[in-house]
């Protein structure tokens, strides 16, 4: 397949295949965490294991939502690479301090900092790729990890739940403080700084925040592709949220089953983030991001009626467009952003999309509360609904001079 190599050629750059590697280490630790957590919540809730899950999930959008945007500040004035090692060992600090949690309290503290640590770890990232890349291959780098973090949550869990087996629960969380550390010394060990060049104009915090969100509002196709990941969190919150009740409740079946459809999930999200590679230069970002918006609601649609074997190629398609909403959005922030404001713009985005999963989710669960017959359908004319009200708005301003 001509795919994958190609997509591999933006490790020629030493830059890159460093923080490549960083970034793959710490993905993996992630998928350690969240199986070690789930059966730590178990230990120490029993029966209340599902709603301490639920409320550590809530703390990770929570934090990422609120402190993004000043994390995007900070990397635009400090070494970018001191900024993620630095998080990376806060966060090897944290996993360390897992193992001795007894009360539920500590589960959400820590979870809530681990989370605090992520939101300055990931938009320094996501600034950094398109820094150490040629301005022609960096979309070829977020694809490669895009396609890397999807192969990983399809992976990760079952290898963290065999090293469970093996080490135990609690030990799991040692082992992904080592996983941190590495990632840490890897970022460290690049060789130059990754500051940008600022100018001398002393600028306020909260001006700062201002100039990142205002940017990422006021240019057309990057609020076009904002608004159309409103229409994707729908679609992407009705799969994460009703898959178990479908699976497990309308079609009867048992939690292998239920691993296959959300595997097919990753799998359709991997093979978008292929494909990104192969065909981004022939593609427009935003009709990627239109495509990915479309395909994600039309995908759940029929899956109230659907068998197992069609649910697992439908879910294969909202995974494919998840990502193809998601990447091209990265791609599009380096294409039409000054690198001095690359770091605030990315905090931005990392906050407003993450505040569309925290509206979608109440969506998804009181639709599957009050229409378990019929909550994939109705859940994805909302999305359609979002996905057109959208392209009529865009028109609107396009027609207005504002796009």
């Amino acid at each position: 397949m001509r795919t994958l190599p190609r997509l591999l050629q933006s490790l020629r750059n030493p830059l890159f295949a460093r923080l490549y590697a960083a970034q793959t280490t710490s993905l993996l630790g992630d998928a350690f965490t969240w199986v070690a957590l789930a059966l730590l919540a178990f230990e120490v809730g029993g029966a209340k294991s599902a709603s301490i899950l639920a409320g550590a999930l809530t703390l990770r959008v929570t934090a990422f939502v609120l402190l993004s945007p000043w994390a995007g500040i900070l990397a635009d004035r400090v070494d970018r690479r001191k900024l993620m090692a630095g998080a990376d060992l806060g966060r090897m600090g944290v996993v360390g301090l897992m193992p001795w949690v007894s009360e539920v309290w500590q589960i959400y503290a820590l979870m809530f900092l681990l989370n605090a640590l992520t939101a300055f770890f990931t938009p320094a990232y996501q600034a950094a790729l398109p820094q150490v890349m040629k301005q022609k291959d960096y979309a070829q780098a977020i694809a490669l990890s895009g396609a890397t973090y999807e192969v990983l949550g399809v992976l990760g869990p079952g290898i963290a739940g065999a090293l469970a087996g093996l080490l135990g629960a609690r030990n799991l969380f040692l082992l992904n403080g080592i996983t941190f550390l590495f990632s840490a010394l890897l970022i460290l060990t690049l060789p130059a700084s990754l500051r940008v060049e600022r100018e001398n104009t002393p600028t306020s915090p909260l001006g700062d925040i201002r100039e990142g969100t205002l940017w990422l509002w006021r240019d057309g196709p990057l609020r076009y592709a904002l608004l159309l990941g409103l229409s994707a969190a729908v679609s992407g919150a009705l799969v994460l949220v009703g898959t178990v009740g479908l699976v497990r409740g309308r079609l009867g079946l048992g939690e292998l089953e239920y691993g296959w459809t959300m595997a097919a999930f990753g799998i359709g999200a991997t093979l978008a983030a292929l494909a990104m590679g192969a065909w981004e230069n022939r593609i427009p970002r935003t009709t990627f991001v239109l495509l990915g918006a479309l395909v994600s609601s039309l995908a759940v649609l029929p899956a109230d009626w659907a068998s197992l074997h069609l649910v697992l190629f439908l879910w294969v398609l909202a995974g494919a467009g998840q990502n193809w909403v998601n990447l091209p959005t990265q791609a599009l922030i380096a294409d039409r952003t000054p690198e001095v404001l690359q770091g605030r713009v990315y905090g931005a985005h990392f906050a407003w999309s993450h505040l569309w999963w925290v509206l979608a989710y109440p969506v998804a669960g009181w639709l599957g509360t009050h229409f378990p017959g019929g909550a994939f359908l109705y859940g994805g004319l909302v999305a359609l609904g979002l996905l057109l009200g959208v392209e009529l708005l865009f028109k609107s301003w396009k027609g207005q001079g504002k796009g």
